[in-house]
């Protein structure tokens, strides 16, 4: 089963995939993509491990996912992937820029092999202001898209906000 859980900034869509992965009853292995480049990142990063159990295994991987999960997901494992705007970032900012497309190709890809449940959480960036900078532009574009293609593939679709979760797509919690 795939899950794509989607919110603004501290929507509570990292709280809500822990307590769905928490509640699943399987053993849990938690995939972080994001990188403790600064202070405030490294903040983020400690306060996450704090609230996961410590029986879930962890895996940091800034950019192979698709490998990453193919590598861990089995019928008795939930996965969940925390966060996938912080991977297409990692993505963005390598000096390959065709590492992109490969690994977000390689990510949609491999999702029908995958045994298990799998949780992923992703910032929704679409509802704001269009930035003004071709970065930050080309990273709205890619979050969209790659949403888009994630969606069409997932079982069910969570949107959060203020905490509260809405269903777009699937069955209810």
């Amino acid at each position: 089963m795939i899950e794509l859980i989607l919110g603004g900034a501290r929507s509570g869509k990292s709280r809500l995939a822990e307590g769905l992965a928490r509640d699943s009853g399987l053993a849990v292995t938690y995939i972080a993509t994001s990188q403790p480049l600064d202070g405030e990142m490294s903040e983020r990063i400690a306060h996450h491990r704090a609230r996961r159990p410590s029986d879930w295994g962890l895996v940091e991987e800034p950019v192979h996912l698709a490998s990453t999960l193919r590598e861990h997901a089995h019928a008795e494992r939930c996965i969940l992937v925390d966060c996938l705007t912080l991977w297409l970032t990692n993505l963005l900012m390598l000096d390959d820029p065709a590492r992109l497309g490969e690994e977000r190709d390689a990510l949609l890809e491999c999702f029908e092999a995958l045994p298990g449940r799998l949780l992923l959480v992703s910032n929704e960036t679409g509802l704001g202001v269009v930035p003004m900078g071709e970065l930050t532009r080309r990273y709205v574009d890619e979050a969209g898209w790659l949403h888009q293609a994630l969606a069409e593939r997932a079982d069910r679709v969570i949107f959060t906000v203020a905490g509260l979760p809405m269903i777009l797509k699937g069955d209810p919690l």
